[in-house]
């Protein structure tokens, strides 16, 4: 039997570049993403630098998903919109983006954050409107989206201005 462990850890959207280098830090010391969940990840024992976890907010598409199969990506699960995947690291380098679709993952993130901040917003005015007491707390819901828009936006900019550079 495999040994497991389950760690609880929270990233924010806009640390999903982080939420990935601290999977592939697990992967190098011998803890390989095996199960996503809420806030939970599940590992299984494997040797140290066996795998290279990438992750990406992707909309479910089995295309795709057959698509990173063939070229030897595992598909570990979904949390939501968020797709993991792990590819043994002697098959060589696993990367999902080059600089442009670096810079169009960041705009589907910010796509999302601005729809789910809107709608917090508009619910929020209407609810302080009509005098009912949740409205301020969907106004400060509003808040955190809005706020991750503008992370987001900032990582964006920066490849833009990267790729202008390499033109």
């Amino acid at each position: 039997m495999t040994e497991r462990k389950t760690v609880n850890k929270w990233f924010w959207v806009w640390e999903f570049d982080r939420e990935e280098r601290w999977l592939n830090e697990m992967a190098m010391q011998g803890w390989a993403l095996c199960g996503v969940g809420f806030c939970r990840y599940t590992f299984e024992r494997c040797e140290p630098g066996e795998y290279t976890v990438r992750l990406e907010m992707r909309e479910n598409d089995p295309d795709y998903l057959r698509f990173m199969e063939e070229i030897g990506a595992e598909y570990v699960g979904r949390m939501l919109k968020w797709i993991y995947f792990r590819k043994p690291a002697a098959e060589g380098a696993f990367e999902l983006f080059d600089l442009d679709a670096k810079i169009a993952h960041l705009s589907r993130i910010a796509k999302m954050l601005w729809v789910v901040g809107l709608a917090n917003l508009v619910i929020g005015v209407c609810n302080t409107i009509s005098l009912h007491g949740f409205g301020v707390i969907n106004l400060l819901v509003a808040t955190l989206p809005m706020y991750a828009l503008g992370r987001i936006e900032g990582k964006k900019e920066a490849l833009e201005q990267e790729r202008e550079v390499h033109e």
